[in-house]
């Protein structure tokens, strides 16, 4: 096992962990923020988001403040070789072949830690009887739900989402001059169709977001649920892509797939637990919630448009921004057949008309809302200015 660690772990031997790869400060400095709290740091989304990357450029970022390299200890548990070995043998191993005391000072990076068994109880036992502060990662948010409540209290959930406007830019490498703000347009539909998958912004090779969509689907849905009837799957997934930014209604898509109501809201339960669409709940009173269908937006809207083509970029715009506010908790508001877009957690009423006005009876209920703030979402400017107000 020691020469398998130590391939992981290059910066033992004087190598950087994150050689080329672009920073995500936005992120890396949301892991300092949590570097002295004894939580355990778990990352999760989307397959591909770049969640192992952000752990290697963080690794180097606690290299260059000062951290001994032979302290950092990183790992992906899904390797073949490990499938053997626990967590803890995997961690103790580390501790014996970088002769690290027990009491020493360690950070441990576990990357797709649901691809061991009783994962939970074995953070936990790192926790309370090591030195050391811990993050992991899996692509699964039912994973990494924690059944059996043993690290209740004891950990920080930090979703990593697809690249937003700013990141895409840095990504291909451009920056605006005041002198170019004319190009803002087009470089922003760019990134409406391409999305924020991070190697996909790099190369626009269609060929890998379809393969991406392909390992979700078979690999971390399909082989892991041991379902079937892939082709119902696949189905049902493009339907959904179809959906984005709309209401969508189980019996109505069981009705289309000739399949029973329950196999789609579980099938759709898949698409959630992996990041692929969220749900989003109408505003209101508890039945209200419940009985009312949900919208749905998608987890990246480049895999959106593979799937379906760059088309109704009034959807599209609607996606960005509802990944833009996920954190706030929006649900829609529906009242006598007019809905606005969003109303969040912390009371801001959003309506997103992408290059439109609100119609006559939209914009009455829009002013008629009690809220914190109201904002009409128009145009890239608006949206810039949501993306920098966000958090």
């Amino acid at each position: 096992m020691e020469t398998i660690l130590y391939r992981f772990n290059p910066w033992w031997e004087g190598n950087k962990a994150a050689e080329g790869k672009i920073e995500r400060e936005k992120y890396t400095s949301k892991l300092s923020r949590l570097l002295d709290t004894k939580d355990v740091v778990l990352l999760t989304g989307l397959r591909r988001v770049g969640k192992t990357t952000i752990m290697k450029l963080f690794i180097d970022h606690l290299i260059e403040s000062g951290v001994e390299p032979r302290r950092i200890f990183y790992v992906s548990l899904d390797f073949y070789g490990l499938e053997k070995f626990s967590i803890l043998e995997i961690v103790e191993e580390f501790y014996k072949t970088q002769s690290i005391s027990f009491s020493d000072k360690t950070y441990i990076f576990l990357d797709e830690v649901a691809y061991k068994e009783n994962f939970s109880l074995q953070l936990k036992n790192l926790y309370d009887l090591y030195n050391t502060k811990i993050f992991a990662s899996s692509s699964s948010s039912s994973i990494l739900k924690d059944k059996k409540a043993t690290l209740t209290g004891r950990e920080r959930i930090v979703e990593i989402l697809p690249l937003d406007f700013f990141e895409f830019l840095k990504f291909k490498g451009r920056k605006i001059r005041k002198s170019d703000a004319h190009l803002l347009e087009s470089y922003f539909e760019n990134y409406m169709n391409i999305g924020g998958i991070p190697e996909y912004v790099l190369t626009e090779d269609v060929e890998y977001i379809k393969q991406l969509i392909d390992d979700i689907l078979y690999k971390d849905i399909a082989a892991y649920y041991n379902i079937k009837d892939k082709s119902a799957l696949r189905e049902i997934f493009c339907l959904l892509m179809e959906r984005a930014g709309k209401q969508i209604s189980i019996n109505r898509l069981a009705k289309i797939l000739s399949i029973s109501p329950d196999t789609v809201r579980r099938f759709v339960s898949y698409f959630e637990e992996t990041f692929m669409v969220n749900l989003v709940e109408r505003c209101g009173k508890i039945n209200e919630r419940v009985k009312s269908p949900k919208k749905l937006y998608v987890g990246d809207v480049g895999i959106r448009n593979a799937v379906t083509g760059f088309r109704d970029k009034g959807a599209v715009f609607e996606n960005l921004v509802y990944i833009t506010i996920k954190n706030r908790k929006p649900c829609y508001i529906y009242r006598n057949g007019i809905e606005i877009d969003f109303l969040t957690e912390d009371g801001i009423l959003l309506e997103i008309k992408y290059k439109d006005q609100l119609r006559e009876r939209q914009r009455k209920l829009f002013e008629s809302l009690k809220a914190n703030k109201k904002l009409l979402i128009s145009s890239v400017k608006d949206f810039l200015n949501l993306i920098e107000k966000r958090g």
